[in-house]
């Protein structure tokens, strides 16, 4: 599995987020650049492999220890983003900040917005994606062994319930508590955004999806962009992405 991590990682940069950045972002290749949740560093291993100074920060040592064996140059350091010493750790300001697919995993959401304002240079670019709160899969519940992973809005069902489907399906006794851990600390679009106008974080580029790119990737699925419709977008977005910019 790690090893499909890290391979899709470096495809979905290659092909994707590299030209993003360089349609949207002046001057890419003179930018310092910090990932925040590198996991295997597919992403670090082609920023660097294009000339671009990419440090990365993980929670997990043992996705850092795979990261090391795939590249052992990589510069990652094991981090939280809510760790309130985490700017005096790394000690410097970063030209870009990426935060893909993990926002949404973080309980203590100020925590850690606080400290990707003192990372982020003024001026800097801050890009996140992330599914919302409330769309179908915020429950990750794609990592069941039966039907249950295909069924929409699966962490919503009361915990009774899903208990009694995690033992008919015969599903791993953690089954439940994981995809209801991932609601507890799911993100709202609207409280995102309230954080990023506190932040002064401007949005340059938004989009919300319901097929997400990374499902071309995975799936083979179109991306499928969906309009940016209050209320509404919290349940039916599989997907938000945007790139900011420091204002304040």
């Amino acid at each position: 599995m790690a090893e499909k991590h890290f391979h899709e990682q470096k495809e979905f940069t290659q092909k994707y987020l590299l030209p993003y950045f360089q349609k949207y972002i002046p001057e890419l290749h003179k930018m310092s650049v910090l990932e925040v949740g590198c996991a295997e560093g597919g992403l670090l291993e082609v920023l660097n492999t294009n000339g671009i100074e990419a440090m990365g920060i993980e929670l997990s040592s043992e996705r850092i220890q795979i990261a090391y064996k795939k590249n052992s140059s990589l510069n990652i350091i094991q981090g939280d983003i809510t760790d309130p010493q985490l700017y005096d750790k790394i000690g410097k300001e970063y030209d870009l900040i990426i935060m893909r697919e993990v926002i949404e995993h973080v309980f203590d959401k100020e925590a850690a917005f606080n400290n990707l304002d003192k990372l982020l240079k003024k001026g800097g670019y801050l890009y996140i994606s992330f599914p919302p709160k409330y769309s179908p899969f915020a429950g990750h519940q794609q990592i069941a062994k039966s039907y249950l992973k295909v069924i929409p809005y699966l962490h919503l069902f009361p915990t009774r319930i899903l208990k009694s489907l995690e033992k008919y399906f015969s599903e791993d006794q953690n089954f439940v508590d994981e995809i209801k851990l991932h609601y507890r600390t799911g993100m709202k679009i609207r409280k995102f955004e309230e954080f990023c106008r506190i932040k002064k974080f401007i949005p340059v580029k938004k989009e919300l999806f319901l097929f997400r790119p990374i499902y071309g990737f995975r799936f083979g699925l179109p991306k499928i962009k969906l309009p940016n419709i209050p209320l509404i977008r919290e349940v039916i977005t599989f997907g938000y992405e945007v790139l900011l910019k420091k204002v304040g």
